[in-house]
């Protein structure tokens, strides 16, 4: 599938059973949940999805049950984060043979490379696949900044196309823009900046929160492209206090409780998470009970 690369890409979870197995059936439930709702893409097994806690056999099994229940209705992305560049090949081979249409490509995890080995690191996985690729920018998260020499070397590598920027400073946006044109389509990565950036030059959103209230996410980014700023503004400032969820250290705990909340998943974690307890699981509770009591209204689909 050709991937648009605009709207609302949901980080997707990983379900796990009590007993700490991989649910892959609640999985593919979740994902075509978000579907129905609307969601442009999905992206399997990003931070969100708990990447990291799954072994190779385990990521791949997710990503195969994801790709089949989503059946080709939107592009399938999946995140390769990975200690070094040959397993980063290896589960991108992978990921290209179970039918993914795009990688989410992070730098390497625990080593802090270099600007030119991360460019090697970015381009041997890319020189490898034929998948298109979109690079994830994080750098208070994996302590490595794509920056513009970064990507200024890779502007030869052709299906290198896009970069998630997760920084929280949104100059970052229009330096892109102002350094490199449109080489590079440019996507939302961090919640409570997310409508920031699509007035930056953001094409999209990658997104936590959406696992929670999809639609009003949906509605978020329809009422920007549409030109109705007030209701994206709207939509904005009532998300605004569970989107800051999406900067904390515990965000995948969260999501997968707001998840519950809203009875859409289950807030089961891997280890070494572990699920909220005590003050901070109260108010995250209370958090999504105010924000599912106060919902905005939403403009209905037209008529088919």
């Amino acid at each position: 599938m050709a991937i648009g690369w605009k709207g609302v890409f949901p980080a997707v979870t990983t379900q796990v059973r009590e007993d700490l197995t991989l649910d892959l059936a609640d999985t593919q439930r979740v994902v075509d949940e978000l579907i129905r709702d609307g969601v442009t893409g999905i992206i399997a097994l990003g931070t969100v999805g708990e990447n990291n806690s799954l072994d190779y056999d385990e990521k791949v099994a997710v990503l195969s049950a994801i790709v089949e229940v989503v059946k080709g209705r939107v592009p399938v992305i999946t995140g390769v984060s990975e200690y070094d560049t040959r397993r980063a090949v290896r589960y991108a081979q992978a990921a290209e043979k179970a039918g993914a249409d795009g990688l989410m490509l992070l730098p390497p995890m625990v080593y802090v490379p270099k600007p030119d080995e991360l460019v090697a690191h970015f381009r041997g996985v890319a020189e490898r696949t034929a998948l298109p690729i979109m690079l994830y920018n994080n750098p208070p998260a994996y302590r490595t900044v794509i920056d513009r020499y970064v990507l200024e070397q890779l502007v030869p590598v052709e299906n290198i196309v896009a970069v998630k920027e997760s920084a929280p400073d949104t100059r970052r946006f229009t330096d892109f823009r102002n350094d490199l044109g449109d080489r590079y389509v440019l996507f939302a990565g961090l919640d409570d900046v997310a409508l920031e950036g699509l007035y930056l030059g953001a094409q999209g959103w990658v997104s936590g929160l959406t696992n929670a209230f999809p639609k009003e996410s949906v509605e978020l980014v329809a009422a920007f492209e549409r030109g109705d700023h007030a209701k994206a503004i709207e939509i904005y400032r009532w998300f605004m206090p569970l989107l800051h969820l999406d900067a904390e250290h515990d965000l995948v705990q969260s999501i997968k409780l707001a998840e519950q909340v809203m009875g859409r998943g289950s807030e089961r974690v891997l280890p070494p998470r572990y699920v909220l307890t005590g003050e901070r699981r109260a108010e995250v509770i209370a958090m999504v009970e105010r924000a599912a009591a106060t919902r905005p209204t939403l403009s209905l689909p037209a008529a088919a």
